[in-house]
């Protein structure tokens, strides 16, 4: 066995970086990617920079303690992103819009499309086809007023 591992030399650490990637593709938790891109880089340096077998130890050791927090600051920094936050509150993001209502509000409750959606709206009593603000959502009722 020894042997072997000795015989393929820097490929051991090329193997082992597709192994581990591998494992990610099968149980997925984007840890061991990162384990697996760091054994890649140290066999790529390996072939053009000779380097024993301890450094090359090390170098791997190195570069796996840094990616994963590496790797998590930058996950964390793209979750913080504001272009998703009214995901799964769509209601919310219709706040503060103008719209025309389609049918009259009588007894309080009128309809408006909103893009390909009929929308029941609840406010005071106004014709159809006035402009009317959007002025709060709670679930798939909308509160408007006169624009």
């Amino acid at each position: 066995m020894l042997d072997t591992l000795s015989a393929l030399g820097n490929w051991n650490w090329l193997i082992l970086g597709v192994v581990l990637m591998g494992i990610e593709t099968i149980m997925p938790g984007v840890f061991m990617f990162w384990l697996g891109l760091a054994a890649l880089i140290v066999g790529i340096l390996s072939f053009g920079v000779t380097i024993s077998w301890q450094m090359q130890l090390v170098g791997f050791a190195l570069l796996a303690i840094s990616m994963v927090p590496l790797w998590r600051h930058f996950a964390a920094r793209a979750s913080d992103r504001a272009d998703n936050q009214f995901l799964n509150r769509r209601t919310q993001e219709l706040v503060g819009q103008l719209v025309t209502l389609d049918t009259a509000i009588v007894n309080g409750v009128g309809t408006v499309k909103i893009g390909d959606t009929v929308w029941r709206v609840e406010g005071p009593a106004l014709e159809a086809g006035t402009q009317v603000k959007i002025e709060t959502a709670d679930g798939a009722r909308l509160r408007v007023g006169p624009a």
